[in-house]
């Protein structure tokens, strides 16, 4: 059983059809999966979006508590609907989840909740069938939008660190009362990592990070230099970093390769200095006596291990397979070329850097809509 949303924004229990047939099939209902159920909405075609979660925004919910996006407000918006608030505030994740609930009931989109996707499988003669523990759905088109932070990666070595110490991904750490007491290392200085470092610390933990920062933007994101500063990011990140220019392609690259990292906008090395975090740039590489230790020889005794080391690519669930040598999608911003019907949001860098913004998926959203409605359109005088 499952949940899809009435016109009122009231959630309705709905039982689907053992097998039934939709148009379009978006999988995920965040940014990139909403934001393509609008766009095709106004197209007029007819879709739905299935979501693991029992309520959309769950996937942001279940984040850290201190988490605030790096966009403001008018920068985090989807198609259709600003996001509330005062536009220069940075919003929480509790309130984007409560955005993206609001969206999906305000534009009737619907959304079969609590539905888990097993395989989606290319059907003889044409179209897609999307198997899951609620049954089939038959369809002639299918948005995979279940972005990056899907599956979280841990090195190998995790599984030799002595039981005691308490480890957690990123993806599991809420606040700072999940951890024992004692020191904790923070692998990874990403995002993720600057923010868990700087609010440990400020918890009053010793905290080790371990990891390279490759840059940061230099001014204060909430100062008038920063609100400046963020104006021209926001271009280059639109108009510069794109798969059309030689320096976009050359970002995408390295991103997608995890040699290239997204620069530290609110969180600095300033700040966690000035906290007290121990920052080395070593990486956590061996385990001595069940402790975790630097490549620099460096054993670390700590109770706790936050791991910041990202999320993995898993499209095995699709079939034919989808992805090329590097291990991504063969798309073409989204699109399949040879595998027509099979479409992607939500990807690092799929049309350039703005893809992985939150304000950035209803632009992607709009050129797969439209190549779907397009699709749509052909398919229909073809079969007349």
């Amino acid at each position: 059983m499952t949940e899809s949303t009435t016109t009122a924004g009231i959630p309705e229990i709905v039982e689907p059809a053992p097998r039934q047939h939709v148009p379009t099939v978006i999988i995920g209902a965040g940014q990139a999966g909403l934001s393509t159920a609008y766009c095709l909405g106004i197209e007029g075609h007819r879709c739905v979006v299935l979501e693991r979660h029992g309520r959309v925004g769950d996937q942001w919910r279940r984040r850290y508590d201190s988490l605030l996006l790096n966009t403001p407000a008018r920068r985090s918006g989807l198609p259709g609907l600003p996001f509330p608030g005062p536009p220069s505030a940075f919003p929480t994740a509790a309130q984007l989840a409560e955005y993206h609930e609001d969206y999906a009931g305000r534009f009737d989109i619907r959304v079969d909740r609590g539905v888990a996707v097993s395989s989606v499988e290319s059907r003889p003669g044409g179209g897609w069938s999307v198997i899951t523990d609620h049954g089939t759905y038959d369809t002639d088109n299918v948005v995979v939008a279940t972005g990056g932070e899907t599956h979280p990666k841990v090195p190998e070595l995790h599984d030799q660190i002595d039981p005691a110490i308490r480890q957690l991904h990123a993806s599991d750490y809420r606040n700072p009362d999940q951890l024992l007491p004692g020191a904790v290392l923070v692998v990874g200085l990403g995002q993720s990592g600057a923010d868990i470092a700087l609010e440990l610390a400020e918890a009053g933990r010793e905290v080790w990070v371990s990891g390279k920062v490759r840059s940061e933007v230099p001014v204060e994101i909430g100062s008038v230099p920063g609100r400046i500063g963020f104006k021209v990011l926001w271009f280059i990140w639109n108009h510069v970093l794109t798969e059309r220019t030689p320096m976009g392609r050359k970002a995408k690259a390295g991103i997608r390769s995890g040699k290239l990292n997204a620069p530290l906008l609110r969180v600095k090395r300033r700040h966690l200095d000035a906290a007290g975090v121990r920052r080395t740039d070593a990486r956590t590489t061996a385990v001595v006596y069940g402790k975790p230790a630097l490549d620099d020889g460096t054993v670390l005794d700590v109770a706790n291990v936050v791991w910041c080391t990202g999320y993995r690519q898993d499209f095995s669930f699709i079939h034919p397979s989808p992805v090329g040598e590097d291990g991504w999608p063969r798309d073409r911003g989204g699109v399949m070329p040879d595998l027509p019907g099979l479409y992607f949001m939500g990807l690092l860098f799929q049309r350039g850097f703005y893809s992985m913004l939150v304000g950035g998926a209803g632009r992607d959203a709009r050129h797969v809509a439209g190549h779907i409605a397009s699709r749509s359109r052909v398919t229909t005088r073809t079969a007349a």
